[in-house]
């Protein structure tokens, strides 16, 4: 059984309250009060694991700028280049 589940069941089935989870399980509050509301949003597909990718990318290549990469190195291929880095470079 995993811990939220382990934390989730101590507050909604035994009835314990969220100080005596946080010290019972070694959880951070703000982590309990979390689970408990996706748990009552969304019922036991609260307890699926969730990605941690971020929602965006600042830093991320434009996709002008990647595409254009992709043209040169379908170009350099067909003329028989080299495709790298080095040479796109």
């Amino acid at each position: 059984m995993s811990k939220a589940r382990l934390v989730i069941t101590a507050i909604e089935v035994e009835g314990r309250t969220a100080a005596e989870v946080v010290a019972a399980y070694g959880v951070s509050r703000s982590w309990l009060y979390e689970l408990l509301k996706r748990y009552r949003a969304e019922g036991e597909a609260a307890f699926a694991p969730r990605s941690r990718r971020p929602h965006k990318s600042p830093r991320a290549t434009p996709p002008a700028t990647i595409e254009l990469v992709l043209q040169l190195r379908k170009q350099l291929r067909d003329t028989g280049l080299d495709a790298g880095a080095d040479t796109i470079g």
